[in-house]
């Protein structure tokens, strides 16, 4: 495990009209503030990767659907510096994904319908790099692993 990345089990209320997908209270222990929630949609099959926030923490829930989330720690003093970590959230696990500042994430849809992820981030998202946002299609530290080699050779359009 990451050091800071943190993995919760969600509560579903599930009765004969449909169901309730709770994903984060301001309440919650871990709760950290609200800066905006965004929907990214994917693919069965296409990869979004490689994305890094330098102040933003990321709450990420798979609402419909399935994904990979592949997540690595290049932080230089973290203690796990240098791990990988792969995760399958969505249909059959759903959980909440807290995503600390400063670790590269990635996901890929699976299945054979879009993916919605929720993402309720700390800090409002720009695409402006002075907010502290990047996306590295191609340049990923460190290769030789499934994740790596399949998210490396991904679309420019993740």
């Amino acid at each position: 495990m990451i050091d800071g990345v943190a993995v919760r089990p969600l509560r579903q209320i599930p009765d004969e009209r449909g169901k309730i997908m709770h994903m984060l209270r301001a309440d919650a222990p871990h709760f950290e503030r609200f800066g905006e929630i965004y929907f990214s949609c994917v693919y069965p099959g296409a990869i979004k990767a490689w994305h890094i926030h330098k102040a933003m923490t990321l709450n990420y829930a798979v609402i419909v659907g399935r994904i990979k989330l592949v997540l690595y720690d290049d932080r230089e003093h973290s203690p796990t510096r240098g791990e990988l970590m792969e995760l399958f959230i969505g249909d059959g696990n759903y959980a909440l994904v807290t995503i600390p500042p400063r670790i590269w994430n990635g996901f890929k849809g699976i299945g054979t319908e879009t993916a919605i992820v929720a993402n309720c981030a700390t800090l409002p998202m720009t695409r402006r790099k002075s907010n502290g946002w990047t996306r590295s299609p191609t340049a990923f530290p460190t290769a030789g692993t499934s994740a790596t080699d399949e998210f490396r050779h991904m679309s420019r359009h993740g």
